[in-house]
């Protein structure tokens, strides 16, 4: 951090301090909802910039910056950057406003007009060659991920020390559904496409209309991955028809691509990140006391449940089916309430660092 802000006592300290080299000492500063990361951001109000406070012990906003100037090189719109304090872990950002996709889908917004303006934007950025410098969505990553469902999820089901004893056999399941598509370096995946990270933007033409949010964890890999998460979203229904259409739309566009593998691609995709998701918000529930997230489980849950209904993952449904019986039906109100009452710790592995949704 830099020497005169590190010396400052407290955080909020920090960020005035930024604040007044930036020109907007005393600005006032509204606080955003908190979402499942350690980020926090500030309205300025009347400035049209937001302040992004993103702790560098925890979330360095460095690949914030980096992915944003990646985007923006593309004709897509990141948040443009006003000032960039790497050290510090602040910036300065243009403010896209409140209309996000969540937002305007509850007013009544053409559901159909706003899907397609996002798989336009995916298309866009698919087109491009994803750049090199960043880390690849490689085997070990999606292990680490998958991970989470029986660290987190499983020991609900069925104790601790028996999840823990599983992991090893259930790490191999999932490594063999994914030991193809963890070799794909087609695309930027920015891993959090969904309808709480995009925005409809005023005044921009084109796909720069989407405005793009919390795709700091971005890596290089699949391009499947990002249309799958739009499109089974843990956090609203759609339906299969649309679903269905805005697959098709997408590969209409990208004519070039082997459209069995995209599938394929995407099918197995699909279950490594619900299982993903159900041990993320069992841990944003049980362990960082964000029980709003539990909402969410059922859906989720019917969304693994259907990812693995096809031959080529049987062997892993077979082994949830052996292994943990009942994982097909909803937590029960008394789990549910536990952690919402009681510290969850964790069986191994995933407590340390963040991992994204």
């Amino acid at each position: 951090m830099t020497e005169a802000l590190a010396s400052l006592p407290t955080r909020e300290d920090q960020r005035a301090a930024f604040l007044a080299r930036a020109g907007f000492a005393g600005a006032r500063q509204v606080a955003l909802p908190a979402d499942a990361s350690t980020r926090r951001y500030f309205r300025l109000d009347g400035a049209g910039l937001l302040l992004m406070d993103s702790p560098p012990h925890s979330e360095p906003i460095g690949p914030f910056v980096q992915v944003a100037r990646q985007l923006q090189q593309l004709g897509l719109s990141a948040p443009a950057l006003q000032q960039v304090d790497e050290e510090a872990g602040l910036a300065l950002i243009e403010d896209f406003g409140h209309d996000t996709y969540t937002r305007l889908l509850a007013a009544g917004h053409p559901e159909r007009e706003l899907y397609r303006l996002a798989v336009d934007t995916l298309v866009a950025l698919h087109g491009a060659t994803p750049g090199a410098e960043l880390a690849a969505y490689d085997a070990r990553q999606l292990s680490d991920e998958c991970a989470l469902f029986i660290d987190w999820y499983a020991p609900l089901l069925i104790g601790k020390e028996p999840a823990l004893a599983l992991r090893e056999s259930y790490l191999a399941l999932f490594g063999n559904v994914f030991v193809d598509v963890a070799q794909r370096r087609e695309a930027l995946v920015l891993r959090d496409f969904h309808v709480d990270n995009l925005m409809l933007l005023e005044g921009r033409e084109g796909v720069a209309a989407c405005g793009l949010l919390d795709f700091q964890d971005a890596l290089v890999g699949a391009a499947a991955y990002d249309l799958m998460s739009l499109l089974e979203d843990a956090r609203r229904d759609i339906s299969e028809g649309l679903r269905v259409a805005l697959l098709s739309h997408y590969l209409v566009q990208r004519p070039e691509l082997d459209a069995p593998r995209f599938l394929e691609d995407y099918r197995r995709l699909s279950a490594q990140r619900h299982a993903k998701v159900l041990g993320i918000f069992v841990r944003l529930a049980g362990r960082d006391g964000k029980h709003g997230y539990l909402a969410h489980l059922p859906r989720t849950l019917g969304l693994f449940v259907r990812a693995l209904n096809t031959e080529a993952l049987a062997p892993l449904r077979e082994w949830l089916d052996r292994h943990l019986p009942g994982w097909r039906e909803p937590l029960p109100a008394e789990t549910l309430a536990m952690l919402r009452d009681t510290p969850y710790r964790l069986v191994q592995g995933s407590a340390h660092g963040h991992v994204q949704y």
